[in-house]
């Protein structure tokens, strides 16, 4: 059987009618929020974005937690936050991402947090930069029930990986990977689906067609390239992309730079997902790193609340109104898709 087919299968197991339902929901919602231009919303996310740390080991340019430049409070996820926050969505959620800032597997308690999830019938996923996976979490990991695992090798050689992947060590990463696929074979395990992501940038580019040699030699199960998303673009950047497929921006007649996709005034992500804080806070989406836009605080209020508030269709109404008059979405690629 395909691998790319047991990943869809392990995901459609999941799936239960109430949770169909409640997908079925927010689709419509979203739908009639485009037709009528007022915000409608029924349901509960389908998705959810929680954040197992802010801390990182790296020092990514573009990165909050490697660039520490937070203007919010840093900070690991606490497990019993976190086991309160499923055990109040997971009849309703179809897939929980670990990630947001940071590296997760700093969290000490990060695979005990996976296994929750997994029990509860979620499809769980992870986002790591691989430097913590030795044969011990590589193990654990298998035995958390993890469905999906992004493991981002932004170059193939450590000279071009270290343009992006700052302090990192591109054999540490490997040896990762390698350590996973070596326990997914000892437990006869399907997953986690191991996919490596590739950031397009300029330093990197070059390497495409041997990542995916590389990944094929260690037996990763796909390659996911990636656009990246830079602060400073409109002077132009040294890590925009020179294949234009791969870049998000475009040049102007002035020598300028501005982002490629036209900013439709609806999202996607506003329906059916969310992203949490470490601390409970409640925020629209992966864009907004310093979490400007809290939308409410999960140590004050339930989450029903907060999603159904004053503040959510608020921020709801005023993207309807103008994506480009929001600072988080001006510089997003993602919000016209409907499927994220």
């Amino acid at each position: 059987m395909s691998i790319y087919i047991k990943d869809v299968l392990g995901f459609a197991k999941k799936m239960t009618i109430r949770r169909a339902v409640n997908a079925l929901g927010l689709i419509t919602s979203f739908y009639l929020t485009k037709w009528l231009r007022k915000p409608i919303q029924w349901g509960l996310p389908m998705t959810i974005s929680i954040e197992p740390t802010t801390a990182c080991n790296l020092r990514c340019p573009e990165c909050p937690s490697g660039l520490r430049i937070f203007s919010r409070e840093t900070g690991n996820l606490k497990e019993d936050f976190f086991r309160a926050t499923i055990d109040d969505l997971y009849k309703d959620l179809i897939y929980l991402i670990f990630y947001f800032q940071g590296e997760p597997y700093i969290n000490p308690k990060f695979l005990e947090m996976v296994k929750y999830a997994s029990d509860k019938g979620i499809y769980t996923i992870t986002s790591t930069n691989g430097h913590f996976l030795n044969d011990e979490n590589a193990r654990k990991t298998i035995e958390s029930g993890l469905d999906r695992m992004i493991i981002s090798v932004d170059g193939t050689t450590q000279e071009v990986y270290e343009n992006y992947r700052k302090e990192g060590k591109l054999e540490t990463v490997l040896q990762g990977a390698r350590n996973m696929v070596k326990w997914k074979k000892e437990f006869k395990s399907s997953t986690p689906h191991i996919i490596f992501q590739f950031l397009v940038v300029k330093p990197n580019e070059h390497q495409i067609p041997e990542i995916y040699k590389l990944a094929k030699e260690i037996g990763v199960d796909e390659v996911k390239l990636k656009t990246a998303q830079v602060y400073n673009y409109e002077q132009g950047n040294d890590l925009i992309p020179t294949i234009d497929k791969y870049s998000r921006y475009k040049q102007k007649e002035d020598g300028t730079y501005m982002v490629k996709n036209e900013l439709l005034n609806h999202c996607w992500k506003l329906w059916h997902a969310c992203v949490i804080t470490w601390d409970g806070l409640v925020v629209p989406c992966c864009f907004d790193k310093d979490a400007t836009h809290k939308l409410g605080d999960l140590k004050q209020l339930k989450f029903r609340e907060v999603w159904k508030g004053d503040s959510y269709q608020a921020f709801r109404t005023s993207l309807l109104k103008g994506r480009d008059q929001i600072d988080i979405c001006t510089n997003c690629t993602e919000g016209c898709k409907v499927w994220a």
